[in-house]
């Protein structure tokens, strides 16, 4: 694991072959301890920015989460795939209480409102991940094709999903991760994770990023007001609204 937060031209290429990168450490555990703290306060019990989706935008009202989503760990990272301007585009948590849900395999570009489609997305693991607490799995590879989704039953986390016969299950990999470690993936990666069958809950926040060019249809589509965090470098564009950290 390298320490510095620039990406090798093997990692690079590893990304480009195989959709993915990681795990990486943004935050030791012991300091994601009070991080967590703050977040189960001042996130997890409060509604946020989009009244449909309190566990979303929480960059908007929490310096914890701008935090971790602006991290020079992902960011410095993230931009040796994507160039030096960098645009985190929303973020999200993913929280699984025992027995939660079962996410199916999908690729997560199949319900997004960017155009066109470049993002990098980082999931960072507020608690610790494990096979058991149900972390997130993915297929090496299944980026470089766009799949089509169909209606999930209705007993799933999210509501459509990529047929069964369109990947090879035994190829999948655990993304097991400790607090304030990350993987990086890419917008056509197939990922998944099964129900939460362990007695811990199991916390993540997901971080999206784009490009200045990429329209983000913010209003509309994600929820009145919202707005995008620059992370790095500059916006010549202007196609995108951005808030600073609250």
């Amino acid at each position: 694991m390298s320490h510095n937060n620039s990406l090798s031209r093997a990692e690079v290429d590893f990304f480009v072959e195989n959709g993915y990168l990681g795990p990486y450490a943004a935050i030791s555990p012991a300091k994601m301890k009070p991080i967590r703290a703050a977040i189960e306060a001042q996130v997890l019990m409060t509604d946020g920015p989009n009244p449909r989706r309190p566990m979303q935008s929480r960059h908007m009202d929490s310096p914890e989460v701008y935090d971790l989503a602006a991290h020079p760990a992902v960011i410095e990272r993230i931009a040796c795939l994507l160039g030096p301007d960098i645009v985190v585009w929303t973020t999200n948590f993913w929280l699984k209480e025992p027995g939660g849900a079962e996410i199916p395999w999908h690729q997560d570009i199949n319900f997004w409102p960017i155009e066109p489609p470049v993002n990098v997305s980082a999931w960072i693991a507020i608690d610790e991940v494990t096979v058991d607490n149900a972390c997130v799995r993915i297929i090496p590879g299944s980026h470089r094709q766009f799949m089509q989704h169909s209606q999930a039953p209705a007993e799933m986390a999210i509501h459509e999903m990529v047929d069964a016969n369109a990947y090879d299950e035994s190829e999948a990999v655990n993304m097991e991760l400790k607090p304030g470690e990350f993987f990086l993936f890419s917008e056509r990666l197939l990922h998944a994770s099964g129900v939460n069958n362990s007695n811990r809950r199991r916390l993540g926040l997901s971080v999206r990023v784009t490009v200045p060019f990429v329209h983000i249809f913010q209003d509309d589509h994600l929820h009145p007001g919202h707005t995008a965090i620059l992370a790095r470098g500059k916006d010549v564009m202007g196609f995108n609204r951005y808030g600073g950290r609250p």
